[in-house]
């Protein structure tokens, strides 16, 4: 296989091996930092990081194979340590006039991203990846290295709060 191989360079230094596995998921890697981050230079400064971790420990890869999901679980650490390093707060001054759909737009788009802070960060993280993403809940496992169970009941439950977050199936009103 052609990831076996490019591992193996990489393993021995090769940092074009590196880049090259990489760039083939780039468009991938780029959206699972987004998902976390949520703007472009912050994903950008994320992916950098990790490219710099995977070349520093590929070494410690042991099987080939899972190296899209090992560099993956680099750069969600990436995407947490950045998250836990940012003291920003975004304040929300004011949109910018656009047509009446795209304001409900960006304004549902704004209660749903306020739903999901109300949810623990492990829910939030599984149903992002799960809806987001739409990756299977194997995928959703091996990224954050948790059991397949954890993640459905992950998600389950997060649905299950925002649902009552959100005033239930019929918005809190009958």
């Amino acid at each position: 296989m052609e990831i076996e191989l490019l591992v193996k360079k990489a393993q021995a230094h090769d940092k074009e091996a590196v880049l090259k596995l990489i760039l083939d998921k780039k468009s991938e890697y780029y959206r699972l930092a987004y998902v976390y981050l949520g703007n472009k230079e912050d994903v950008l400064d994320a992916m950098e990081d990790m490219i710099v971790l995977v070349y520093e420990n590929i070494k410690k890869l042991k099987n080939p194979e899972s190296f899209y999901s090992w560099s993956k679980s680099i750069l969600i650490n990436c995407c947490k340590k950045q998250l836990r390093s940012r003291k920003k707060i975004i304040l929300l001054n004011k949109m910018e006039e656009q047509g009446q759909e795209d304001s409900d737009r960006s304004i549902a788009s704004i209660d749903i991203k306020r739903c999901l802070q109300k949810l623990n960060s492990k829910q939030r993280e599984a149903i992002k990846l799960r809806f987001f993403l739409d990756l299977d809940y194997g995928t959703i496992a091996n990224i954050t290295k948790v059991a397949e169970g954890t993640v459905k009941s992950r998600i389950h439950q997060g649905l299950k709060r925002l649902k009552k977050i959100m005033g239930g199936e019929y918005g809190g009103k009958l």
